[in-house]
């Protein structure tokens, strides 16, 4: 026995898939257009104030490494011969620093495929050269700061 089903039982068997979906305008979904500048005013207010905590953040990023660089001045000013000693150690160092990347370039160089096919020589590697690179970094970077000539800045 056929029966011929009407519209709403054949929507009903449909697959969920298949849905109503109302593409129409509401009055409930769509903004006035007198609320449209509204909102356009509370966004260039809410950017304004974006602005002003910027520029605060700024002037303090600044203040503190004026300060920094202050205290930086007066340490080399009450220990200047420390301070060249320091850019002596910095420049040899620095000569050290690239005698040692030469050695870790060429030991990357010589071992690249072994590296690339087997994590055991690439965590070899990075346990023998890694924290020895890192210390050397440090170490050269506080020399430096400690023996680096004073900047003289104008600015705010």
């Amino acid at each position: 026995m056929h029966r011929k089903l009407n519209m709403p039982e054949r929507e009903r068997q449909s697959h969920p898939l298949f849905t109503h979906i109302d593409v129409t305008p509401s009055a409930s979904n769509s903004n006035p257009p007198e609320s449209i500048p509204g909102l356009l005013s509370e966004l260039v207010t809410s950017q304004k104030r974006q602005n002003e905590l910027l520029e605060q953040l700024i002037q303090q990023m600044h203040a503190t490494q004026r300060q920094r660089a202050n205290e930086l001045g007066q340490w080399k000013q009450a220990n200047p011969r420390l301070a060249r000693r320091c850019r002596d150690a910095a420049e040899t160092l620095g000569q050290i620093q690239t005698q040692f990347l030469e050695t870790v370039t060429e030991e990357i160089s010589d071992n690249a495929d072994v590296m690339m096919d087997g994590e055991f020589m690439l965590n070899e590697f990075v346990d023998r050269f890694g924290p020895r690179l890192a210390h050397l970094n440090g170490v050269l970077q506080v020399l430096s700061q400690l023996s680096a000539m004073p900047v003289t800045s104008d600015g705010p």
